[in-house]
């Protein structure tokens, strides 16, 4: 086996064919979850769930109060320990009489699911102002537990993994960012310790996180799919193990030597500029490659430095020239990398760039617009990097995942489906993006209810708080003036908010237009913790901005009524209100006037004699919608019946 191959590893969870189910346990065995460091449920029946010998007697202890049952002919057991209050640290003992465990440093206080696709995965690390996020990051009573991104054919008992962290510089950056800013603030209001269960997966569709019943397919259908899906993959999977063959046992792991100006790169291999590996030859690799390219320059240009432009590179880089360290960014796969080269680091010829290049998940390496791919000298003259470079992969993995998180079923087969019946004080989601397609949108109204009633169903608790984030502003490039799919997300999104016990973080105001991935997971964190706290403990503060009430026809006059959830509206930044359309008979909408009237907006437009319909922030980047109330919290975007009987076909 050759070098490369010797440090390929596999993904923790992920199967090739099919996930097998558990064989029934002769032994005393317990949920990853019910591990040293666990935070549980306060005020309500401890349930202590697992695995023992069929028919045997498990008795759970737990802060002097003890509790028994009796495993099924399947082994499952489930204890019931009394509602106990916040505090800790206790130490929950398990026994079935000829095993027992330990479980020490356990928490009581509130546990949250954090469930979703990439923005709820987004990791403090990457977020902004992440050093100092990092570094003010400790409070031991905060704590994380992250499920692998892992998947199942049918429903698996087990977690692929995962272990529960206490907040610490040295942890807190991996933590799901969205949860531990609202966790920071839930704890902060409460006093009581948050215990955070981080089940996610970047560009994850809704279906994928939904049983077969909800999502409305059957098994053997998903079965089938995956079959085909894995022999596929195999074609590309093995032709990518074929591309790494060609560096022989002899070749020595990488390091800074790499980096070298003087570096023997016979090896090496051509790779386009940018321009992702996977779609050259390199699917399914991810870990760590290098880049290599040469560049010349006079010895004025030289001595006066360079800016080294690298555009985006998937997800981290450490960047060097003639074998100096001049850059590095990480886990930022989105930012724009431009490195200032002092003289120093140049001489007068040929000079050499080499990039460390970290791929953590899916697509790697440098990619992007070819303009952002240059040497820029003191005269302000650019000049193109972009073509073949060399290329050397280091400790990279090969693994088969495309499309298992689109799939459905999958994701909840494996990453909810083994933590059902823990104790959850409530939901935090944050999904929505992968669904976010013509003809999609609309129908996650009815999927996401389906989830939502699915996941408290399976908890046993109808009224599960659950709260989302509704999409951020952002441009898709698939919008039209008349048709927005992300709008209408979240106006499917809404729509559950007529189910007890929900609430939604708006967040049109702080996402960034040119990044589906906005790094103010601040905000977020805390909009999440305003509405968590009216859903599950009733608090009267205000937690929403505005939201569409009613229309009312005035002449040419459009009134749109609105409920305030506490204070008055207000505009963002002063002025008029913005992000107002009103159309007529025709159904041809028109940018509106509006002011406002006490808790209504008065709309119209010189061209919409009688107007039938109206609409606020739709589009996929209202960019224009201003409207909030005295807290500073977005109105929702909305669309009245007459707008959305004009959409139906």
């Amino acid at each position: 086996m050759n070098a490369t191959n010797r440090r390929l590893a596999p993904l923790a969870g992920a199967c090739l064919l099919f996930c097998l189910p558990m064989v029934a346990h002769a032994q005393l065995d317990l949920p990853l979850v019910y591990t040293n460091g666990a935070v549980l449920q306060r005020d309500q029946p401890m349930h202590v769930l697992g695995w023992s010998t069929p028919g045997s007697t498990v008795r759970a202890t737990f802060d002097g109060k003890s509790a028994r049952a009796n495993a099924g002919s399947d082994g499952h057991f489930d204890i019931a320990l009394p509602a106990h209050k916040a505090g800790g640290p206790y130490v929950l003992t398990v026994d079935n009489g000829k095993e027992h465990r330990d479980i020490s440093d356990v928490l009581v206080g509130d546990v949250w699911l954090c469930s979703g696709q990439s923005n709820m995965e987004f990791m403090v690390l990457q977020t902004r102002d992440a050093t100092r996020e990092i570094a003010n990051g400790t409070d031991p009573a905060i704590r994380h537990f992250k499920i692998p991104n892992s998947w199942a054919a049918t429903p698996d008992e087990h977690l692929a993994g995962g272990e529960w962290a206490a907040a610490s510089p040295a942890t807190v950056g991996r933590f799901s960012a969205a949860c531990w800013f609202f966790a920071r603030e839930m704890k902060a209001k409460s006093g009581v310790a948050q215990g955070l269960i981080n089940s996610t997966w970047g560009g994850s569709r809704i279906e994928a996180w939904m049983n077969a019943s909800s999502a409305g397919v059957r098994a053997e259908d998903v079965a089938a799919h995956m079959k085909q899906m894995d022999a596929d993959e195999q074609v590309k999977t093995d032709e990518t193990r074929q591309h790494l063959a060609r560096w022989d046992q002899t070749t020595p792991p990488g390091g800074t030597t790499w980096a070298l100006p003087d570096l023997d790169t016979k090896d090496w291999v051509p790779i386009n500029v940018p321009g992702y590996w996977e779609d050259q030859g390199y699917y399914g690799m991810d870990g760590t490659a290098w880049y290599r390219t040469t560049f010349t320059l006079s010895a004025r240009q030289a001595a006066k430095g360079i800016t080294l432009g690298l555009g985006t590179i998937d997800d981290s880089d450490t960047s060097f020239v003639n074998g100096t360290q001049v850059g590095a960014t990480q886990a930022r796969w989105n930012d724009i990398r431009a490195y200032r080269v002092a003289p120093g680091n140049l001489h007068a010829g040929t000079n050499t760039i080499a990039v460390k290049v970290e791929d953590l998940a899916n697509n790697g390496g440098i990619y992007g617009d070819a303009n952002l791919l240059y040497i820029q000298t003191y005269d302000g003259e650019k000049h193109p990097l972009k073509g073949p470079w060399l290329f050397h992969p280091d400790a990279v993995t090969v693994t088969a995942t495309t499309g298992r998180n689109e799939l459905a079923t999958l994701l909840y087969n494996k990453m909810i489906h083994p933590i059902v019946g823990y104790p959850l004080r409530g939901v935090l989601w944050y999904q929505g993006e992968a669904n976010a397609n013509p003809r999609e949108a609309l129908a996650y109204r009815e999927q996401f209810a389906g989830l939502i009633r699915q996941w408290r169903g399976e908890w046993k608790q109808p009224a599960l708080p659950f709260v989302w984030v509704q999409l951020a502003n952002w441009i898709s490039g698939i919008d039209t003036a008349d048709e927005s799919p992300w709008a209408e997300l979240r106006e499917s999104q809404s729509a559950n908010l007529a189910l007890p016990a929900t609430a939604e973080a708006v967040i049109i105001d702080i996402g960034n237009p040119k990044d589906i991935h906005p790094t103010n997971k601040q905000d977020v964190g805390h909009r999440l913790a305003l509405a968590m706290r009216h859903a599950a403990f009733g608090d009267t503060a205000t937690w929403s901005g505005p939201r569409y009430r009613n229309l009312k026809i005035d002449g040419a006059n459009a009134i749109v009524g609105f409920d305030l959830y506490g204070g008055q509206l207000a505009v963002r930044g002063g002025g008029l209100p913005e992000g107002f359309e009103v159309a007529g008979d025709d159904q041809h909408f028109h940018p509106a006037t509006a002011r406002i009237e006490g808790s209504s907006i008065v709309v119209s437009n010189a061209e919409v004699g009688h107007p039938v319909a109206v609409r606020y922030g739709w589009s996929d980047n209202p960019e224009h919608a201003n409207v909030t109330n005295e807290q500073g919290l977005p109105a929702s975007p909305f669309r009245t019946e007459g707008a959305i009987q004009r959409s139906t076909p």
